[in-house]
């Protein structure tokens, strides 16, 4: 791994926090001043050690979460109802995963509202 991988994988970094957190500054420049300030802290790592492709790696993983799973909420009303910033990036799943249980049961095996 080298220099200009780390460069992609910032600038990478960078768009998925511009477009996770559009239009709210603060948390945009917070984002922003966080990944400068641990990219420059490996800065010194050498080219091609296990280190630096685990943190290139790592920001990969940050920004495609960033990208995928962060949504805006703002309030929409005094109720708590709230508009949902959602878009083309936005992981979308149909929750089947979720419905399908992976061995142990969280009710330990009991079914919920059994007679």
């Amino acid at each position: 791994m080298s220099r200009e991988m780390a460069l992609v994988a910032y600038r990478n970094l960078l768009r998925s926090a511009r477009l996770a957190f559009q239009g709210d500054m603060n948390t945009l420049f917070a984002a922003r001043a966080e990944a400068r300030k641990n990219f420059e802290s490996n800065r010194n790592l050498a080219a091609g050690s296990d280190e630096l492709s685990k943190q290139i790696t790592h920001a990969e993983e940050v920004a495609k979460i960033l990208r995928e799973n962060v949504v805006q909420g703002q309030a929409a009303d005094k109720e708590g109802n709230y508009k949902l910033r959602i878009h083309e990036h936005t992981e979308r799943g149909d929750n089947e995963d979720i419905k399908k249980p992976k061995g142990k049961s969280t009710l330990g095996g009991v079914k919920c509202c059994s007679s």
